[in-house]
């Protein structure tokens, strides 16, 4: 499906978590492997602060007056809301199990976040875009991209 210009920022990292958290479901047992898979997840996600902030704080603050008439905003703006705080929990949780030397990551565990992660990036895909597009007004668009870092613009988006 294309997404709207303006979104395809955002779109396009979610690419790469696609593709870490794929892979990151199938963890073995293999100490390097969970280490690998769990320092490449936690390293995506801590890099995707400013992306869920965009969302927290642009699209959803766009599409809350929509909340109360429109069961599918509300829907996904819970969704949305949901899916976040989970992935902050556990965030949190990584940063307090790094402190503790005794406390080592499980395969479960990478593949817990690899498939929340995964679900995550779905449910965006799926139903949080193509509800922002029905939506957001040019201008809401607009400050969405306006709003995503340079560093995952193109040169050639003239926008």
């Amino acid at each position: 499906m294309k997404r709207a210009n303006q979104l395809q920022p955002l779109s396009r990292q979610h690419h790469l978590g696609l593709n870490l958290s794929r892979h990151a479901k199938e963890c073995s047992d293999e100490p390097e492997e969970v280490a690998k898979h769990w320092d490449n997840l936690t390293s995506y996600i801590s890099d995707m602060q400013h992306h869920f902030q965009i969302e927290d704080n642009i699209i959803a603050h766009a599409l809350e007056p929509y909340r109360a008439s429109h069961s599918d905003v509300a829907s996904v703006l819970d969704t949305l809301d949901g899916q976040h705080k989970q992935l902050y929990k556990l965030m949190d949780e990584v940063e307090q199990s790094q402190k503790t030397v005794s406390k080592t990551i499980t395969a479960v565990q990478v593949q817990e976040l690899g498939a929340l992660l995964y679900d995550h990036i779905r449910f965006e895909e799926r139903e949080l875009y193509p509800t922002v597009e029905k939506y957001l007004t040019e201008t809401e668009l607009d400050a969405v991209y306006a709003a995503s870092p340079d560093s995952i613009k193109r040169p050639d988006e003239n926008r």
